[in-house]
């Protein structure tokens, strides 16, 4: 008898080593966990397994996978399932239905009855809680459980706890690496959006540039000539930064080029835009843009800012800024609204126009100073005999210092528009 014994221990703990195994070569989760419910229904001869995943950030046990039910979610201190949780400890429960903690609705839904119940912790290899395994109807189970068909419960669970820990560890750097490859790819994509190079146009020097806060970000410009001498010029900036307003900012300029390809003036592109965006974008989000057509002949800019600005106009003969703000609201706000008003602002020789985004003069120290308009007006004067990129580098390069040990909050996008 003994030695009969002793050989179902030695091939119940064999199984336990065979699906130890197969667990080892299993990295899907979800795979995994039907392999440690089907093989641990077998290894216990049980009618039913759960296996109850244990979420941090709710608090919750749910079942992923489960053999006869759907997933099931409860609070982490509820029901059986909760108090092995709460212990740490195996919970026998010869007796479902005399047991108060036991939730009779999955067999009221399925139409099957729960006789016992033996539920087991899972802990992984750091001993933090991964999760309960569950059999159900196991025919020695209740006031007859043995000893040794507990030490396989634990046998089983405590291998699968490391299994399902290693797995979720796995597919949460897979994710990672599936987001950073999307990121890029969205990222490339923005950059491709971005002017190749600047416009040739008599008599002008133009310079655009553009470094996102994350990977991608929500501001843009865009060069678009028009033929005759004339070209389109668009700085703007959707709230926030990141895929979201990356996503908006790629719209945005879309329907501005559509629409000034078809020959419309300034306010109708503006107007158009906005209505489109106002029923696109939840409430809360907007653009903000300037869109601008300058004409080389006459060396004019005709210009709109739907909530752009500060705009930097500097005149070379004064040797002084002015700052204008911005001719209307932002894109994306209000249907029907008016961009009516406009501006024409004629160059003369050594003036330049400095259109920029927030990023620039919003930037700020350890200490919370920001680096300001006057800062950059002063820079940009004191460099203005030099050309229009070199200008904005050294603008960036001075933001750069001035909040050395900062990350860069915001995006920063600008374009110098320069009559030589």
């Amino acid at each position: 008898m003994n030695d009969h014994a002793d050989d179902i221990q030695t091939g119940d703990l064999l199984k336990v080593l065979d699906i130890t195994r197969a667990m080892a070569a299993t990295e899907d989760l979800d795979t995994l966990l039907t392999l440690v419910i089907e093989r641990g229904m077998e290894l216990l001869d049980a009618e039913r397994a759960t296996v109850f995943l244990y979420e941090s950030e709710t608090n919750q046990l749910v079942s992923r996978v489960a053999a006869g039910t759907d997933e099931i979610r409860i609070p982490a201190d509820a029901g059986i399932a909760g108090a092995t949780a709460k212990s740490g400890c195996v919970v026998n429960i010869p007796d479902a239905y005399a047991d108060d903690r036991f939730n009779s609705d999955v067999d009221k839904q399925t139409g099957f009855r729960t006789r016992n119940i033996l539920s087991v912790p899972m802990h992984g290899y750091d001993g933090k809680l991964v999760g309960v395994l569950q059999v159900l109807n196991y025919p020695a189970g209740g006031a007859d459980l043995q000893a040794h068909e507990i030490m396989l419960a634990e046998t089983l669970a405590a291998q699968a706890g490391v299994a399902i820990q290693r797995a979720t560890l796995i597919g949460h750097y897979l994710d990672k690496q599936q987001m950073q490859r999307a990121m890029k790819i969205a990222q490339e994509i923005q950059r491709d959006l971005l002017p190749d190079s600047p416009p040739e146009l008599d008599g002008f020097e133009v310079a655009g540039f553009n470094k996102p806060a994350d990977e991608t970000g929500g501001d843009t410009y865009d060069f678009l000539p028009l033929g005759d001498g004339r070209c389109m010029f668009t700085v703007a900036d959707a709230t926030g930064h990141g895929i979201g307003p990356a996503l908006v900012i790629a719209e945005t300029r879309a329907i501005l080029r559509a629409i000034c390809l078809q020959g419309a003036d300034v306010s109708t592109v503006l107007a158009t835009a906005n209505n489109m965006l106002v029923e696109d974008l939840d409430g809360g989000l907007f653009v903000t843009c300037f869109l601008g057509v300058l004409d080389s002949a006459s060396d004019c800019l005709h210009y709109a800012s739907a909530g752009h600005g500060p705009m930097l106009f500097y005149d070379a003969a004064g040797g002084q800024f002015t700052s204008v703000p911005a001719t209307s609201i932002p894109l994306g706000v209000m249907e029907d609204m008016p961009y009516d008003e406009t501006i024409d602002y004629t160059f003369n020789s050594g003036d330049f126009a400095v259109i920029f985004t927030d990023g620039f003069f919003e930037a700020a120290d350890g200490e919370g100073e920001e680096f300001g308009i006057d800062r950059a007006m002063q820079l940009l004067a004191a460099n203005r005999d030099k050309p229009p990129a070199e200008m904005i580098e050294l603008l960036h390069v001075a933001i750069s210092d001035f909040t050395t040990g900062q990350p860069q909050a915001d995006d920063l996008t600008a374009i110098i528009i320069k009559k030589l």
